[in-house]
């Protein structure tokens, strides 16, 4: 099939790519003219593990190519997806639609014949609505089903869970689109991936449903770590001990700094927004987005406290910036919040990260940016684990306790065991484990 991707950032470059891997022909349309001739010499804007190479292989096999032409690349097209960012709107945190909504008006002056235009961005529920709106009023004769696709793709990850979803959800209200989708979607026949057809306006609260919940298990197991500290218990075995149950489940109950990233923060804040709208508060997901902006500041003070309750002229060695591991994602990264709150205090601020600093120099421009974490280390007073980078698992602690002014490690993701660290000589602070401060 013909499909032209509109938006070629994180979730439209990555559809698109993986489209043509199913052996579609893709255009993947973007109005930043920069972007677009750097994806043409195979500069790829944004870091995702394997995204370069599959790439250059769909461009050799002529199945995918980059343009700036909306209309040309539309008009040939069955399958128009719309891919551009919905950023949290300044002022009121609605899902800032603008940019769909400009995408829906160009697409439709460049129809041709049946197509059916897909919303992957993840928007609120009745934007299918205003999407098909716009498009037959700026082209009464368009022939077109209006259908709502969300992603629900892991930064890091995202490649394998689009070729193996645990689900594709689509809704539709015009049943052709039906036939057009399961031939987009055909080739996940073989993995048995199960597509789910429903309304448009069921499709869209789906993905923002679970975003929601995902983000409110991951502060809930946040709390329950605070807990576990305050009456000596050990996280990481509640998490294990509940998760074990198949109703609850393993995954997202790994205590830490709080949630960010491009999705869960925008996300929970728009359901938020989008429920009282209708009247029908989800007071639960509101607790999570207070709980959670409360808690990246908490680990600045525990990072003060572990110094002795004063950071005025302390140096700090930040070890990973990103969200998450394997992106250079700085939206909403607990870091950020972490690094002010830490400067706030009087800290100077040492940090590193493999992959995410060129996007947070943009960010925090007045902190050290350094080659490595020993580099970063280099006289410091306290080292910080923010983010649980593999590189940061094995770290050399005999060398990295010799580059500290004094042998303090917080870390923020319990990715060592206290008894190893302990034995290096560091005192040692982590999240929601029995005897807080362990010495050697």
């Amino acid at each position: 099939m013909k499909i032209t991707m509109i938006g070629s950032g994180y979730v439209g470059l990555v559809s698109g790519v993986c489209f043509a891997e199913f052996g579609h022909d893709v255009i993947c349309m973007d109005k930043d003219e920069a972007k677009i001739a750097a994806l043409k010499n195979g500069q790829i804007p944004i870091f995702e593990p394997g995204l370069a190479e599959m790439v250059a292989a769909n461009v050799k096999g002529g199945r995918l190519s980059f343009t700036t032409d909306i209309k040309d690349a539309v008009a040939q097209s069955d399958v128009v997806f719309i891919g551009v960012g919905t950023p949290s709107r300044r002022g009121d945190g609605h899902a800032d639609l603008s940019y769909v909504y400009a995408a829906a008006k160009d697409i439709a002056e460049a129809l041709e014949g049946f197509t059916v235009v897909v919303t992957k961005s993840t928007v609120p529920v009745g934007t299918g609505d205003e999407v098909e709106r716009i498009i037959r009023e700026a082209n009464p004769n368009a022939d077109v089903a209006v259908v709502s696709n969300p992603e629900f793709l892991r930064e890091g990850a995202a490649i394998d869970d689009f070729m193996r979803p645990d689900r594709v959800v689509i809704g539709i209200e015009d049943e052709r689109a039906r036939q057009v989708m399961s031939e987009v979607y055909r080739p996940l026949s073989l993995n048995a991936a199960p597509l789910m057809f429903t309304k448009r306006r069921t499709s869209e609260l789906i993905k923002y449903a679970a975003n929601a919940f995902l983000a409110m298990k991951i502060t809930f197991i946040n709390e329950i770590a605070d807990l576990s500290e305050a009456v000596g218990a050990n996280v990481q075995e509640v998490a294990r001990g509940i998760g074990l149950d198949n109703r609850i489940g393993t995954k997202f109950l790994n205590a830490g700094p709080g949630y960010g990233g491009s999705c869960f923060p925008k996300d929970t804040l728009a359901l938020v927004k989008t429920a009282q709208d209708f009247e029908s508060p989800v007071r639960l997901i509101e607790t999570t987005v207070a709980i959670n902006d409360d808690r990246k500041r908490a680990m600045a003070r525990k990072v003060i406290k572990a110094l002795g309750g004063e950071a005025r002229g302390k140096t700090v060695a930040v070890l990973g910036l990103t969200f998450k591991p394997e992106t250079d994602d700085m939206r909403d990264s607990p870091a950020i919040t972490i690094v002010q709150a830490l400067q706030d205090a009087g800290a100077i601020v040492r940090a590193f990260d493999p992959e995410g600093m060129d996007n947070a120099k943009k960010i925090m421009p007045d902190i050290t940016y350094c080659d490595d974490a020993y580099d970063a280390a280099t006289g410091a007073d306290v080292a910080v684990i923010v983010t649980e980078w593999n590189e940061f698992r094995a770290l050399n602690l005999s060398r990295f306790k010799t580059l500290l002014t004094q042998p303090l490690l917080v870390d923020l993701r319990n990715i060592y065991r206290k008894d190893e660290v302990s034995r290096h000589g560091f005192t040692y602070y982590c999240i929601g484990r029995p005897n807080e401060e362990v010495k050697a």
